[in-house]
């Protein structure tokens, strides 16, 4: 019998079975398609210079009027902007208390106790000490005079680890009349779905008590948008606040309602963005004006926004184009993106658009689709083709109109996710692959550890493992960046894992057969098509055969073929009803054989022939 060519359909199908899916690919993972091909995914290499506390879930960028490239980044525990690749901590301050800070030292422990009535910190917070005093021995006024992250707290003490051990002159109290500057209250890393027991930071109330949702026990999400040079950032639940380009990266972002000039700005917010036609500065969520002040409590389907050009005046009057509006389907709004000449607004059950339309109305919201809500505040990504967003059950693209993406993955992807950890999605793009994506979490896990991609211009699906709590497609700069595991990392350069082979990346095929599996097959000999994308490196490939004799059977290894630029042909023993093809990269790292090495498949031919009925 002649050589077979085997050109398998591109793209990755998990809505049937391995064996209906026939000539098709149906397993992989870091290999994506390109032109209908198959192809290793691009690599990564970390930022090692610098490093960000906490677990980071929001990237913006922007570029000052004199060309600064700025890099917004927010984390549980802190926001931080980046210049010149260091990352500067600007995270607001929530108060400040001066002269009522009191210390307490044991002998032999680096652990000291603070005292600050009614403190208002969590577990975890980072304070400010500065003016104290030595309390004697290795606890020196410069041990105290620097920032702490709190271990513990009760209401009116606090402790934190010092960097150095006290000894016995250090017992006592000391370090009187010293100031204390705290940092907003961090968030969660992870997300609490409703008030009760659990919604909290461990350790803070009784045993079995409830607690109301705030920015301290939820999920810490940040939303942040350029005003012009100026940054404007939010937590989700939390306040709205301001990082000023003009006072350098060494001064720390402020509260917007506390600026000279602020007048009714919403204190609290689910997320904040601008609307960059019309220069108006947008609160999702805001908390409501009655009288001649803001409630401080979140209104989950209230819009509020600026006066045109000022991000300062939110008061609506007959002389500005400030205002609000409210939505009416759902119960909250989740998140919102921009787009062409138009803001997207999602709640938990319907798609919004807000557009400016001028005074009076100043802008204008349209109810789109119901049924269609977001899964997450990040799970929405402006494309070149439109906007694309993740359901709780489906995937959908925006172009005008709502449409929902037929996805040969979605069986595999919903039945296999946490939706409990949704707010953790994040979606992505790699523009120059025609690609969008989402970054998800397992079902077994509570952290990212999963993507699946989508390539728009080929209309096709693969997925893979990656943790990725954050990204930013190229444009700023040449490269996608992205966070993970405090470190910023560059994302498609070349195609190892940060100096190291990348290991388990794979595609494989469905099974498939001679004559509907009426007769055994026979494999004797594989003649490789591989392109190798990085000629001047040495690798290889392995094709791995694999056997079964029906559907329900287990797959048995039958050879593994290593394949490098050479190969002419590879030759193996393989007797099966069913037969599915495995290419793999050498995950021995020992040896370095597929440093830096990207390939490509083309048409493998294989030398079958029947071989009997039994």
């Amino acid at each position: 019998m002649p050589l077979q060519k085997t050109i398998f359909k591109p793209g990755i199908n998990r809505e049937g079975t391995d064996y209906d899916n026939d000539g098709g690919w149906f397993d992989c993972n870091l290999v994506r398609f390109r032109k209908g091909r198959p192809e290793k995914f691009g690599g990564w290499l970390k930022n090692t210079d610098n490093s960000f506390l906490g677990t980071a879930r929001a990237l913006h960028p922007w570029v000052s009027l004199g060309g600064i490239k700025y890099l917004g980044l927010g984390t549980t525990f802190k926001y931080y902007i980046d210049e010149g690749g260091e990352f500067n901590d600007v995270t607001p301050i929530r108060s400040t208390d001066l002269n009522v800070t009191t210390f307490a030292a044991t002998n032999g422990s680096a652990i000291i106790t603070a005292t600050d009535t009614a403190h208002g910190a969590v577990i975890n917070d980072f304070v400010t000490i500065s003016n104290a005093v030595s309390l004697g021995g290795a606890i020196t006024a410069t041990v105290l005079n620097t920032e702490h992250q709190i271990t513990s707290i009760t209401t009116n003490t606090y402790t934190f680890v010092a960097s150095a051990t006290a000894n016995g002159s250090d017992t006592g109290n000391g370090g009187s009349a010293t100031d204390a500057a705290y940092q907003i209250n961090v968030g969660l890393d992870v997300y609490v779905a409703s008030a009760g027991w659990g919604a909290n930071n461990w350790g803070e109330g009784t045993f079995g008590s409830a607690n109301a949702l705030s920015n301290t026990n939820q999920l810490r999400l940040w939303t942040h948008d350029h005003f012009g040079e100026d940054l404007i950032i939010n937590p989700r639940n939390g306040g709205v606040y301001k990082w000023v380009e003009n006072n350098t990266t060494n001064t720390r972002a402020v509260e917007l309602s506390g600026i000279s000039g602020a007048n009714l700005v919403p204190t609290v917010a689910l997320q904040v963005i601008t609307s960059e036609k019309d220069r108006h500065l947008i609160v999702l969520g805001a908390d409501p004006i009655v009288g001649s002040a803001r409630t401080g409590v979140i209104d989950p389907m209230l819009i509020a926004f600026s006066d045109q050009e000022n991000d300062l005046e939110f008061e609506p009057t007959t002389t500005n184009t400030a205002g609000s509006l409210r939505l009416s389907s759902g119960s909250s709004i989740i998140g919102a993106v921009k787009s062409r000449q138009e803001i997207l607004v999602w709640t938990d059950t319907a798609l919004y658009s807000m557009q400016f339309v001028g005074p009076p109305l100043t802008f204008a919201i349209n109810l789109i689709n119901e049924g269609t809500g977001l899964v997450g505040p990040k799970a929405a990504v402006t494309g070149p083709q439109g906007v694309y967003w993740m359901s709780y059950n489906n995937f959908y693209l925006y172009n005008g109109t709502t449409q929902t993406i037929p996805c040969s993955v979605q069986n595999y992807v919903f039945s296999d996710i946490n939706l409990g950890q949704s707010f953790k999605i994040n979606a992505f793009t790699i523009a120059d692959k025609n690609e969008v994506g989402w970054f998800y979490c397992s079902e077994s896990a509570t952290e990212i550890d999963r993507y699946v991609i989508y390539n728009y211009a080929e209309n096709l699906w693969f997925y893979g493992t990656l943790s990725r709590t954050a990204w930013l497609d190229a444009g700023i700069e040449n490269f996608p960046r992205a966070v993970s595991d405090g470190y910023l990392y560059q994302q498609e350069v070349g195609f190892d894992d940060d100096g190291s082979p990348m290991t388990n990346v794979f595609i494989e095929s469905s099974d498939f057969d001679l004559g509907d599996g009426e007769q055994f097959t026979f494999i004797k000999r594989i003649i490789p098509d591989l392109k190798f994308l990085e000629n001047d490196n040495a690798g290889n490939v392995n094709i791995v055969i694999k056997t079964r004799n029906f559907p329900g059977e287990s797959l048995s290894t039958n050879s593994i073929n290593a394949i490098t630029e050479t190969t002419k042909q590879a030759f193996v023993r393989g007797r099966a009803r069913q037969l599915t093809l495995r290419f793999e990269s050498d995950d021995d790292a020992t040896d370095n054989k597929n440093l830096s090495i990207g390939w490509r498949l083309g048409a493998t031919r294989i030398d079958v022939r029947p071989d009997g009925k039994r």
